[in-house]
């Protein structure tokens, strides 16, 4: 998806570190308790040093639903994250990114054009009716507004069986996107097999299926994937393996399933924190996730070994766009009354999300009163 994100001035990318870091604590001084920064794991450090919190995707989003004393939000992450902050947040707090570049892949590979062509094919072969759609998280505010609309829900990489089942206990079959992998390891974890998922290819026709393959399945699995988390492969765990043979593997769900079945722990980015928390003194951890959040996390802890299970360390390349040149600007235009890059959800989509928000909150027991606004 192509976003627009206006060239920096002179002032910001030929600042030094210092003049950069005087400009980011004079705004932050100026706006106070009006200002809320949020930073995702997956950040620099030169970013995560300025976040009044962290976290994943919803954990951030609720951070800044919860803040009623900020009215500027700035969410140094990703397009679909500060959407999901927007959808969550009260109308008098706007919420801001960094660089309008700053995508996910996995998000762009379904958008709603592609999301609504495949139902009206799926409406032409089956009863739809019977048809539960459920979004990750980790997708733009049209698709959480889909499936609010369509009866489905949205879910994380922590609750997605709590969503699934439900979805299941609805209907016939779910139609899961954008992440084809954590749809297919949660598939697997009820019980589910092979013979009951297709892959729904959407840059084909019909998703590159026979009308059989959609009667037979009970997962139709989007073909998308997560750039970072897709590169873990089990020659990776053999390997460190090899070097470290009392070590643990731990990798995140976007992963493929032949690398969570090798993996000795599967989770979401609070829970591979946790462990990692958790771990005795010289334990040595070999991580499936974004390398920032791994160093991270081998400096919390010098005391255990915790490496990066992929030997090329891969970053995660649009979350790495944010940086402090665009933090500083991004502020500076909040202080000087003209903001930039404001995420605004427009109000019909903003309505249909959090229907389908609320409905996974409802699942796991954790409503939030910014939804009844």
């Amino acid at each position: 998806m192509v976003r627009l994100q206006a060239p920096l001035a002179d002032r910001y990318t030929a600042a030094s570190e210092l003049e950069l870091e005087s400009m980011i604590r004079a705004a932050r001084a100026e706006l106070g308790d009006r200002l809320v920064i949020l930073g995702h794991h997956y950040q620099r450090d030169e970013v995560i040093r300025w976040a009044d919190a962290t976290g994943d995707s919803f954990k951030l989003a609720r951070f800044a639903a919860d803040n009623r004393r900020a009215d500027a939000i700035v969410f140094c992450g990703v397009h679909f994250m500060a959407e999901s902050a927007d959808v969550l947040t009260a109308p008098d707090q706007h919420v801001y990114l960094p660089d309008l570049n700053a995508g996910c892949s996995m998000a762009d590979m379904a958008d709603i054009d592609q999301v609504e062509e495949c139902w009206a094919d799926l409406d032409s072969a089956i009863d739809v009716t019977r048809v539960v759609p459920i979004t990750y998280m980790n997708s733009s505010a049209a698709l959480k507004a889909f499936v609010g609309e369509h009866g489905g829900a949205v879910c994380t990489s922590s609750n997605a069986r709590t969503v699934l089942e439900w979805a299941l206990a609805r209907g016939d079959k779910v139609l899961f996107f954008p992440d084809q992998h954590l749809g297919r390891n949660t598939a697997r974890t009820m019980g589910f097999g092979e013979a009951d998922e297709r892959v729904w290819n959407p840059h084909r026709d019909f998703g590159s299926l026979e009308e059989r393959d959609v009667k037979e399945a009970t997962f139709l699995l989007w073909k998308g994937h997560c750039s970072v988390h897709q590169r873990f492969r089990p020659e990776h765990i053999d390997a460190v393996r090899s070097e470290h043979p009392d070590v643990e593997i731990v990798v995140h769900p976007e992963c493929a399933h032949d690398v969570v079945t090798m993996a000795d722990r599967v989770g979401s980015t609070e829970r591979i924190l946790e462990w990692v928390d958790a771990a005795p003194a010289g334990a040595v951890i070999a991580v499936g996730t974004e390398i920032h959040m791994v160093k991270r996390m081998a400096n919390a802890h010098p005391d255990k070994t915790i490496v990066s299970l992929d030997p090329l360390i891969c970053p995660c390349s649009t979350m790495f766009r944010i940086d402090e040149p665009h933090l500083a600007c991004t502020l500076e235009a909040i202080v000087g009354g003209a903001p930039v890059n404001r995420i605004a959800v427009d109000d019909d989509v903003a309505y249909w999300a959090r229907v389908a928000l609320q409905r996974m909150l409802e699942l796991t027991a954790t409503p939030t009163p910014a939804l009844a606004r």
